[in-house]
């Protein structure tokens, strides 16, 4: 699933190339990417003809501002937002398709359709998308300080690993993240998060947010099944920068023991049980 630098890459992109453009038309193929809505005509009456008039994230979710309306978009497990031409080949799994007056494409491709977008008026967005609303920090966009950050941490008696992918807890981080940033912090996945001393909650912090622009600066993570692309269909950097995801058995970077992989809440989760205590 597309985590925080990943969602974050694609709204830099969509700022770059959609805001200003206004949507000439809008196909829908089936109901399952915009199955928020009653039927297909009433999420097309929400966006059609509008202009995009700017583009924001919150966690793994983007917002495209169009006037009185906000397009929320969320892309499950493979979803992709590609820029194309209209001559463009249509690609398998293409459940929308934004065409602008001035132009050109934004599709919306998606496999395992886990992925959804959907219309709501900005003031209602708080109440009935509470799953945006409830977001925890962004530590991308937000500031803050280690005290409030060991405070928040010492408020919770959860593990480490649990609560970074908590997403009312912070927002935007998933399996890939949670593992690469407990590695760099050197804290296993399974301690509880008010065992941390001073020290620790500062490496913990310090690490949360080097990895996540890192990533971002490698334009995100594409694992094997290449499905998370950017704007332009390119594959993200970052996986080759991995210290521990999808590594078993590899040394780490750090110590040289082999990574080890276990399972954790129906998932793997990689680790070194040598330098992450």
């Amino acid at each position: 699933m597309p985590e925080l630098p990943e969602v974050e890459t694609l709204r830099g992109d969509l700022e770059k190339e959609v805001v200003g453009r206004r949507i000439k038309t809008v196909e829908v193929s089936g109901m399952r990417a915009v199955r928020r809505h009653p039927n297909k005509k009433h999420f097309i009456s929400k966006v059609e003809g509008r202009k995009i008039e700017g583009v924001t994230r919150r966690g793994k979710y983007l917002l495209l501002a169009l006037g009185e309306e906000v397009l929320v978009i969320h892309l499950g497990m493979s979803g992709q937002l590609l820029k194309t031409a209209a001559k463009d080949p249509v690609a398998a799994h293409t459940h929308v398709t934004f065409t602008f007056t001035q132009g050109g494409q934004l599709r919306f491709v998606d496999p395992r359709t886990f992925g959804e977008m959907f219309a709501v008026t900005t003031e209602a967005l708080v109440a009935d998308v509470p799953e945006i609303s409830e977001q925890g920090f962004d530590p991308v966009v937000d500031v803050m300080s280690w005290d409030a950050f060991g405070a928040r941490l010492r408020a919770r008696k959860v593990k480490l690993k649990t609560l970074l992918m908590d997403q009312r807890f912070v927002a935007g981080i998933g399996n890939i993240y949670s593992d690469e940033i407990l590695w760099a912090a050197g804290l296993r996945n399974d301690r509880s998060s008010d065992s941390l001393s001073t020290q620790e909650v500062r490496r913990l912090y310090r690490a949360l947010l080097e990895t996540l622009n890192d990533a971002i600066k490698h334009r995100g993570s594409s694992l094997a099944d290449q499905q998370y692309r950017d704007l332009y269909g390119v594959v993200g950097n970052y996986q080759s920068e991995h210290n521990v995801y999808a590594r078993e058995g590899e040394a780490c970077r750090r110590c040289r023991a082999p990574i080890q992989r276990s399972r954790w809440s129906q998932r793997s989760t990689f680790y070194c049980a040598s330098c992450q205590v």
